[in-house]
């Protein structure tokens, strides 16, 4: 081998499949590792907001708005035959949308027309349910107000109260008390039903799961009308042959049921997998997890579907009806006689041809609407806040369990060191007394020699 050999430098390989051979020279740089940008490249457009509408926009919103009700105005009143606030209305919000997108596409490019456009479109929809829930319960307590401001239609019967009777006399307290009696019942039979059952299909499964939930699907469609009739031929017919309160909860529990098993499914569906396979990791049975981290961590969504199955059974009226009956009386009492609920209650006062019964029923559903309201609000004051969002109050409760935590372990720890000093101090001096027992055996076995 010669000198200049042994000095070359070895081959240098890239990370294709050949080998170059670069003596004394770094290997040139592979391509496709770093991209200085081009000096000539057209520079990023401005940034776009994705919401809100920006400052320069509002003035082309409210431009459009009063253009297009001039031109819906000059349609219907001057140019076309065309009548109707209806029509005047579908014809101003279509030449709103059109006039708004070309004010937009003037300044902006097509997607900025599109997501402009769209927002227009999601906001009107939101406005127009909103518009249409306030109406309802402006209305209900427009034509109600003459009813609800007297005292005595909250706490008194219409036992002694007739149709031509004023409507400080008389009231609905029977058909309050009715309602919660009845709704309290479905909601002891049908939450844990339901919740249990959607814990079934979700965490157990197999061929019965997925049955169970096809009923539970084709049971949301149910009417009304045929709850009540069931209730109606398996119980009163069968069993007690009376009408009753608690027939009308059974046949509400009806109603409510697939509601919350339906809501109840997608929520724990939501609950991570992550979540499962840490407790089950830690040693936890499926039970274990499932009461500890399955329902704690979709205890809000829970709650949610425990107030779409309430809405939907305080509403019944055909089940109530078929089931329970109408009377005018104070019953407590919901496994006899007919105990009437506020929705039946309504029907009845609304179909005299008496205003002053009239104003009772739409009283009576603004009372509803009310009681509806306070049980949501109960409803989620006790689902709480989503998993991981604590209130102040559940915050400190926490804080105060893991101190007492923190004190049990320390008092443990405390036990558990008293106990092996306990223990092996004895040892200790047992093995001192023996090793004390066998220098005296040895020194009297070997006596040591006395020296002159």
């Amino acid at each position: 081998m010669t000198p200049d050999a042994t000095l070359a430098p070895p081959p240098v390989g890239d990370d294709v499949t050949r080998l170059v051979e670069v003596p004394g020279t770094p290997p040139a740089p592979r391509r496709g590792r770093t991209v200085l940008p081009d000096p000539g490249a057209e520079a990023p457009g401005p940034r776009r907001r994705v919401r809100g509408i920006p400052a320069e926009q509002r003035f082309d919103l409210i431009g459009a708005v009063c253009a297009s009700l001039a031109v819906a105005t000059l349609l219907f009143g001057w140019l076309t035959p065309m009548t109707g606030v209806i029509g005047w209305a579908v014809v101003a919000y279509a030449s709103f949308l059109a006039i708004y997108a070309l004010l937009i596409v003037l300044r902006s490019d097509r997607l900025d027309v599109v997501d402009r456009v769209m927002t227009a479109l999601l906001y009107s929809a939101g406005g127009l349910l909103l518009a249409a829930l306030v109406f309802v319960v402006v209305f209900t307590l427009l034509r109600g107000f003459d009813a609800v401001t007297h005292l005595t239609f909250f706490i008194e019967t219409m036992k002694f109260a007739g149709p031509l009777d004023p409507l400080d006399t008389g009231g609905i307290a029977h058909a309050i008390v009715g309602t919660l009696i009845q709704i309290s019942i479905a909601l002891a039979i049908a939450v844990p039903l339901g919740i249990a059952t959607a814990v079934f299909m979700n965490e157990i499964g197999g061929r019965f799961a997925r049955f169970v939930r096809t009923i539970s699907d084709a049971m949301t469609a149910l009417p009304s009308i045929v709850a009540g009739l069931f209730i109606y031929a398996a119980v009163i017919t069968l069993v007690t042959q009376e009408r009753s309160g608690f027939a009308a909860s059974l046949a509400i529990t009806v109603m409510m049921l697939p509601i919350i098993i339906r809501a109840s499914d997608v929520v724990l569906r939501l609950v991570p997998g992550n979540l499962r396979e840490a407790s089950y990791a830690l040693g936890a049975s499926r039970w274990r997890t499932v009461w500890t981290v399955v329902l704690p961590t979709s205890r809000s969504g829970l709650a949610t579907a425990v107030i779409l199955g309430t809405a939907r059974g305080v509403g019944e009226t055909s089940p109530v009806l078929l089931t329970s009956g109408v009377t005018a009386v104070m019953n407590t009492n919901p496994f006899h006689g007919p105990m009437i609920s506020l929705p039946l209650q309504v029907f009845d006062m609304v179909k005299s041809p008496e205003p002053s019964m009239i104003a009772r029923g739409f009283g009576a559903a603004a009372t509803l609407i009310a009681l509806v309201l306070v049980l949501f609000i109960v409803a989620r004051a006790i689902g709480g806040k989503g998993a991981g969002q604590l209130s102040p109050r559940r915050r400190r409760a926490r804080a105060a369990a893991s101190r007492g935590d923190l004190a049990r372990i320390e008092r443990r720890a405390a036990l558990s060191a008293a106990a092996a000093s306990a223990v092996l101090v004895p040892a200790t001096l047992t093995a001192s007394e023996a090793l004390a027992a066998e220098r005296v055996a040895a020194d009297t076995s070997h006596p040591s020699e006395e020296t002159p």
